[in-house]
């Protein structure tokens, strides 16, 4: 499993796909929290992450499928798909070492930005106004969210091998686990189970862990939503092979 991870987060490092997706995260993310006047903090004027943590989850849909996209549709189109399948290796390894391997690159990419609460921190009146109990919350929430993107783009790899169609699937299932149950609890013939379908999206558990408050049912939903993809995964890999 260690050659499998070390191999795929070697092959994302040494390829240019990497480094300008995740720049360019940096780069919009930047220029969002800093420079655009609607979204800026120096405008909003309060010692405060929340613009930046609304902000990264629409970022992460974009910039999630970029990186789990070749996952597995890169091995089938090359023709190393089933040299990897019947190495001496279970399906699990496999799954959890490309998991891995684009988990780690979702952390590379989040790392660099705690600058801006370094940054925040020092500019806060009187120096180290902020709150960092519900920053902490807030990066413990991105993290999960980045680790349940992932599961979605290494489930949307293994169904084609096209990664321009990787990309587009993982893209719109984010986008609908993210936003698509507050969209449908807002349905009139919903309505008296609204908040029920509120709580199967990403979403609510989201904004919950951004309070700064770590609820064991909102980290559990989003490692059992992680895991229900790791075995969708493993049954499609499970069912080719």
């Amino acid at each position: 499993m260690y050659a499998v991870f070390k191999r795929e987060l070697f092959s994302f490092l040494s390829s240019m796909v990497a480094y300008i997706t995740i720049g360019v995260f940096l780069l919009v993310s930047g220029l969002l929290l800093w420079f655009f006047p609607d979204t800026s903090i120096l405008d909003y004027g309060y010692a405060e992450l929340d613009g930046f943590f609304s902000l990264v989850p629409y970022l992460f849909m974009f910039l999630i499928p970029a990186i789990t996209m070749r996952s597995f549709a890169e091995e089938r189109r090359e023709g190393t798909y089933e040299l990897l399948i019947t190495k001496p290796i279970r399906i699990w390894q496999i799954i959890g070492a490309k998991y891995l391997a684009s988990l780690v690159l979702v952390l590379f990419a989040l790392i660099p930005t705690l600058i801006y609460y370094y940054s925040i921190s020092k500019l806060g009146f009187p120096e180290g106004n902020i709150d960092s109990g519900a920053v902490i919350g807030s990066y413990t929430g991105l993290f999960l969210l980045g680790a349940t993107f992932t599961s979605i783009g290494i489930f949307s790899s293994s169904l084609t091998k096209n990664q321009v169609i990787a990309f587009v699937i993982c893209a719109a299932l984010c986008a609908f686990s993210f936003l698509g149950f507050d969209y449908l609890s807002k349905i009139s013939l919903l309505q008296g189970i609204e908040s029920s379908i509120t709580n199967l999206g990403i979403n609510e558990h989201y904004i919950s862990l951004s309070r700064g408050v770590l609820d064991t049912r909102d980290l559990l939903y989003f490692i059992t939503f992680s895991v229900l993809f790791l075995c969708f995964t493993k049954l499609i890999i499970g069912g080719k092979r």
